[in-house]
């Protein structure tokens, strides 16, 4: 089942692998890691998200060798980092600003990585607070009227941000931004600066922003980078481990696994388009793939929204103890 990705001709899976591994090598020579892509083909899953910032293009290349000779059966989406890649491995990274030509010299590396001529979504990676919207709204159609990237888009940006982009799109007759990749999950441990809840700020703000100009959304993180896992340990203390009781129940009466039961509660909201997913072994591609199949009871969902609900505030409060 696929979806399309906002205003764009892009009908995605509501399943997108990434290849931000964890635990895997960010390579493209690791089996593992081709394992995992090459099973997520042979599901039927058509969506890939990488960065140049993985492994600094390795995952990049990952990717590249696990659809080639597929490139017209997949949508693959990258991002661009406001960093410059490191000199050598373990060198730190320095800032980077969005102008033209560094926008145009990370995709054209990214397009060689990706052993691909376009890149369908091209994402910053991060916000640049030093260079002009317009100007990076001028870069971003330049690249879009260059054939070297389809559509264009933000992650880990404010909603304000967003609006500006669309703002100055319109004012300009530039191509639009077409989608933002955010953090969004049940728990939503992360906070912003302000100590709120980044999965409730998504909600307030960005969630009106996406109905009313029509955009893509990929949630990244379904089970909180981890913090969700069965393999987590959670003290009993912690509010988190309220949450996880209420998912297991739920999950144990509906004969799923809380991976399942976690990446359908984030496509109970019809904002979303496709979660953004990081598994590292088949087993767990077909947890999240079956999660996208899985249409939740209405009074699951309430029960769910409760926990979570509870679970935020109680973090919004204080540090969560694990």
């Amino acid at each position: 089942m696929t979806s399309r990705f906002g205003k764009t001709d892009l009908y995605v899976s509501r399943l997108c692998q990434g290849t931000a591994f964890r635990h895997l090598p960010r390579t493209g020579d690791d089996p593992q890691g081709q394992r995992v892509l090459q099973h997520c083909l042979e599901k039927g899953i058509n969506f890939f998200d990488s960065s140049n910032a993985y492994g600094w293009g390795g995952s990049e290349i990952a990717l590249g060798k696990a659809v080639a000779g597929r490139r017209q059966q997949v949508t693959i989406c990258t991002k661009v980092a406001a960093s410059y890649p490191p000199k050598a491995p373990g060198n730190g990274t320095k800032p980077a600003r969005f102008t033209r030509h560094f926008l145009f010299q990370q995709a054209e590396e990214s397009l060689k990585r990706l052993g691909t001529n376009y890149i369908d979504l091209y994402l910053l990676h991060q916000p640049d607070e030093g260079t002009p919207i317009d100007d990076i709204v001028d870069s971003m159609d330049t690249l879009v009227q260059s054939g070297k990237i389809r559509y264009w888009g933000a992650s880990n940006h404010s909603a304000k941000q967003v609006a500006q982009f669309v703002a100055v799109g319109k004012k300009s007759s530039k191509t639009p931004i077409a989608g933002i990749e955010d953090y969004y999950n049940i728990a939503g441990e992360s906070v912003d600066s302000e100590g709120q809840s980044r999965t409730g700020q998504l909600e307030r703000e960005m969630f009106p922003l996406i109905r009313q100009i029509e955009l893509g959304l990929v949630a990244f993180s379904p089970l909180d980078a981890g913090n969700l896992s069965p393999n987590q340990q959670v003290k009993a203390t912690s509010p988190l481990a309220e949450l996880v009781q209420a998912l297991d129940q739920i999950a144990q009466n509906l004969n799923v696994t809380r991976a399942e039961l976690c990446v359908a509660w984030v496509l109970t909201h019809t904002e979303v388009t496709s979660v953004l997913s990081g598994a590292e072994s088949p087993e767990h591609v077909d947890q999240n793939l079956a999660g996208t199949q899985l249409v939740l009871p209405q009074e699951v969902v309430k029960t769910l929204n409760a926990a979570n609900k509870t679970y935020r505030k109680q973090i919004e409060q204080k540090p969560v103890n694990r």
